[in-house]
């Protein structure tokens, strides 16, 4: 198996996508954001100053799945039919998860819109809460989950 989005002589380009099917595609990505517990109880109770964390950070994954191929050089635009961002407070990590399931129809996958919906929702929390806790750890980012198109269905 190669690298696909290096020619022949080494150098990156954009894979020529044009003789792929129009296929139905989904990726879903989790992570994590780990943090103090007092940070996670400011979180929880709603107490934080620039407002409602979780929400904010939703709608920054799906703003940040939308803006993919801005920041991913390679990345091809995408009609993103559809991107759901949760968040979850996880007491026991003391944190919050993250999960983005996107969807289109097209000629390659998702999976780099979930990812960057998951990594720019965490980056929202740490912005929110990083006046009271600088230490904040953002992880676990990964793809759970990858389906349609030839290669098939990828579960984590």
């Amino acid at each position: 198996m190669s690298l696909t989005h290096f020619d022949t002589k080494g150098a990156a380009h954009m894979v020529d996508v044009s003789d792929k099917a129009v296929t139905s595609r989904v990726a879903t990505a989790e992570g994590h954001i780990i943090m103090a517990q007092e940070t996670f109880d400011i979180i929880a109770e709603g107490r934080a100053k620039k407002g409602d964390v979780l929400s904010v950070a939703r709608l920054a994954g799906i703003m940040g799945a939308k803006k993919t191929p801005d920041l991913i050089p390679l990345c091809h635009p995408l009609p993103v039919t559809k991107v759901a961002v949760e968040l979850t407070l996880d007491p026991d990590l003391p944190g919050v998860r993250v999960e983005a399931t996107v969807k289109t129809t097209g000629q390659t996958g998702v999976e780099m819109e979930a990812l960057t919906a998951v990594s720019t929702a965490a980056l929202t929390v740490y912005d929110m809460a990083k006046a009271v806790d600088k230490a904040m750890q953002i992880g676990g980012i990964r793809v759970t989950l990858k389906d349609g198109g030839k290669s098939g269905k990828y579960e984590a």
